[in-house]
């Protein structure tokens, strides 16, 4: 039998990246665990209110979502410890423009430029509702077909309830084939 744990949030690990976006005309850089997909054409980044690069994300309407990998860690971890408010973080990334002028971390190996569409907040936190303008791929994580391979990219998972960080894993199959056999048994 299950036990109840209580209301714990256990949709974990998900995938840790660098937000950035324009504050006072510098590039700012902050850690985010919280992120999500919405709809096929829509991702949601959640900030909790008192960071110091929410006033520029929602003064721009922008933003851009950067993966971490493990070589980029050290720098994504700092960002997450220390504030914008007290810090300058501007130079603390190699700062790329999309073609939309959103700052991007030019070290990431994937990175959106996203448009803001709608902020939600909820217990402190706004959320950001975000289309995404363009998607920018290094080579060295495309596969021959032209297309994101995630076994390539390795994107860095964060784990909330113990803190920590996680390598991604092998793959186990391809979607639908585990379906298709079961249904196949059960005929």
């Amino acid at each position: 039998m299950k036990k109840n744990i209580g209301n714990a949030l256990a949709l974990y690990p998900t995938p840790v990246v660098v937000v950035g976006a324009r504050v006072n005309g510098k590039a700012s850089w902050s850690l985010v665990a919280h992120v999500g997909i919405v709809a096929h054409d829509r991702l949601l980044v959640s900030l909790y209110g008192a960071h110091y690069i929410n006033s520029g994300i929602k003064e721009s309407r922008r933003l851009s979502v950067n993966i971490v990998t493990e070589a980029l860690l050290p720098k994504a971890d700092y960002c997450g410890i220390v504030s914008g408010n007290k810090a300058d973080k501007s130079l603390l990334f190699n700062c790329v423009e999309g073609e939309d002028g959103t700052p991007m971390v030019g070290e990431s190996p994937l990175t959106m430029e996203c448009r803001v569409e709608d902020i939600y907040e909820c217990n402190g936190f706004e959320n950001f509702i975000c289309s995404i303008s363009n998607t920018y791929a290094d080579d060295c994580v495309l596969g021959e077909n032209g297309k994101l391979d995630y076994n390539r990219l390795k994107p860095v998972l964060f784990e909330f309830p113990t803190y920590q960080y996680l390598r991604t894993g092998s793959v186990i199959g391809h979607c639908t084939d585990a379906g298709k056999e079961y249904k196949e048994h059960q005929s």
